[in-house]
Order: structure tokens, then sequence, then C-alpha cells
């Protein structure tokens, strides 16, 4: 018994770190999505906005979003809302890639944009701006000659010039963000820097030491949460985790087929069902329910990640000689 807790406390010691992840539903809205941290999101929503829609106020607004006749699909968003001035922001974080991200962005932004129509009142479809803001823990498809961390999407007619100021999109392709503390020159760089390395962080570094990331610090720190915002993360993590693994080696497998020339038709052709269940109150049996070759897969993201052969025991539920000949033919 003895043995199998100090197991427990060394699997919940490499899971874990000070600060939550940012990239888990939990983390991402933590730190953005509570009326009491909404300084947080005005604040890092400013750097992507031109001076003349910049944020003072906003409001946080229904997240799911229904349509107009029931048999459609409805929306529902990770963050909305809308500033003093009307603007309506979409703001998501995305942790792994999925088919048709783009045209589900389009989708998205038809809601802020219909709802704007004032029913039963003469209009004359005088709208205010709409941003999509997506947050990506992954790269999608463009050409080698054209991969940029910050990709700004709007409508412009065929000589480049402005269509029209009420449609904006933006995409943060975090993996393409490279710079090191010493690199950062803008309060831009500052958030980004906070938000890919926040997991991975033991104190504040120097150079965000200042009100905005204190504050962003002391919210992200997993000692201020309630045992019951506890679990609730770090099931919510052990479910990120699988997500990444699953489509992480998806991508190595060559599950998911496609071409880098501009523009991807991907597939998948494998599929792999799991499910990781945490107990509260520091315990976690990490037990994956799913498919035999999806264990080895998340077994074998694992070992990249650092941990040692009985944490991936005791996580994937598969024997110590399943994981060690399958690791050995993976190398």
């Amino acid at each position: 018994a003895r043995k199998a807790r100090g197991r427990e406390e060394n699997i919940r010691n490499k899971i874990m770190s000070r600060y939550l992840n940012p990239y888990t539903d939990f983390g991402f809205k933590k730190l953005f999505g509570e009326e009491a941290n909404k300084d947080l999101l005005i604040d890092f929503l400013n750097q992507l906005l031109p001076n003349h829609h910049q944020i003072a106020k906003l409001t946080f607004r229904n997240t799911e979003q229904l349509p107009a006749l029931e048999p459609e699909r409805k929306a529902v968003f990770d963050i909305f809302c809308a500033s003093a001035s009307g603007e309506r922001f979409i703001v998501e974080m995305q942790k792994a890639e999925m088919p048709f991200f783009r045209e589900r962005s389009l989708f998205y932004v038809t809601f802020p944009i219909r709802e704007q129509a004032k029913k039963g009142k003469k209009w004359l479809f005088q709208l205010r701006p709409v941003y999509f803001i997506a947050i990506l823990d992954f790269e999608y498809d463009e050409s080698e000659e054209r991969r940029r961390f910050l990709r700004e999407v709007a409508l412009r007619d065929q000589e480049g010039d402005l269509f029209s100021d009420k449609l904006h999109f933006r995409f943060l392709q975090m993996p393409l963000f490279q710079k090191q503390e010493y690199e950062l020159k803008t309060h831009f760089d500052k958030w980004i820097y906070f938000l890919k390395n926040l997991p991975d962080l033991e104190h504040i570094p120097a150079i965000l030491n200042e009100p905005v990331f204190q504050k962003a610090f002391r919210i992200a720190e997993l000692a201020n949460l309630s045992r019951e915002q506890y679990a609730a993360y770090e099931q919510n993590l052990l479910d990120y985790w699988t997500s990444t693994a699953v489509f992480d080696n998806a991508m190595k497998k060559g599950w998911i087929k496609g071409k880098r020339e501009g523009k991807r038709e991907g597939k998948i052709e494998g599929k792999i069902e799991g499910k990781i269940e945490g107990k509260e109150e520091g315990k976690i049996e990490g037990k994956i329910e799913g498919k035999e070759e999806g264990k080895k897969e998340i077994a074998l993201t694992l070992k990249w990640k650092g941990f040692t052969l009985e944490q991936i025991v005791e996580i994937t539920g598969l024997s110590i000689d399943c994981v060690r000949q399958h690791l050995l033919s993976s190398n």
C-alpha cells in the first residue's frame, strides 16, 4: 500500500505544477472567464485590437448560442463577451486540431452577427464589429513559407483593400511562438509567454513582475483553489493529456494524413476512445478505459513527456511487460 501511495504521489508530482494549465477548459475559463477576472481578459484582448476598438468595459454573454430554427445546430463558445460600445468577441482555446476548423470559425461568427438584428423594429443593418480570437495549441496547415505565429484575417477585396471593418479573425498558433524570456519586447509578447509557459513556471519571472501578471499568477496558483475546484481541474487536466496524446500519436503514426501545400485535407483513420478517471484528495487512480491500442499510444506519449515505466503502468492500466514491449518496438 505504501509503495502504491508512493507511485500515486510521483504521478501527481509529474502531472501537477505550481500553476494551472491554461490550455485546459478549467484553466482557461478560470483566468479569463470569471467576472472577477474581467480585467485580465480586457488587458489580453486589447493587445490584439486596433486603437479604435480598444475595450474599457465588457460584459460576459451566454456562451451557448441557440439556432434560429430548432433543427439547426447550436454553438457553444469558450468565452463570449461584448464591449460597452457593442463589439462582440468570441475567444476560443483549441487544444487539438480538428477537421474543418476554419469553417467552424466562420459558423461561430454567424451567431453574434445575427443577434444584432433588431426584431420587430426598423433596422438599417448597422452592425458592430465581431472578433473571433482562437488560441491554438497546434499549427493549422499552411505552406512552410507562410507559417506565422499570429494570423490576422479580415474581409478584403482583390486589391487587398478592406471591404468591411465588421468581421475579424485572430489565429494564434502557439507552437510557433519561440521567444525566450530575454526576447520579450511588448506587452503582447509577455501575455503569450505567460500562457505558453505557465504550467512550467515555479515563480514569477522578473519581466512579468507587474500588476496584471501578478494577479494572473495568483489566480493560476493551484494552492488557491478549493478542494472541489482542484478535483475538477485535476480531471480536466487528465482529459487534456488524453486528447493531446491521442492527437500527437495519430499524427506520428500517420493516422492523420494530409498535404502541406497551402491546404490540407485531413482524414483520421484511427479512433481511440480514452477516458482517464481521477479521484480527489490528492489521489490519482490513473486508469484509462478504452481500446488497448489507444492505451499503447498514450503510453508512448507519456514516455516522451518523461514519465517513468512504473508511472505509465499506473496511468494506463497496461501490464509492465506490455508497456515495455511496446516502448521497445517503437524505438
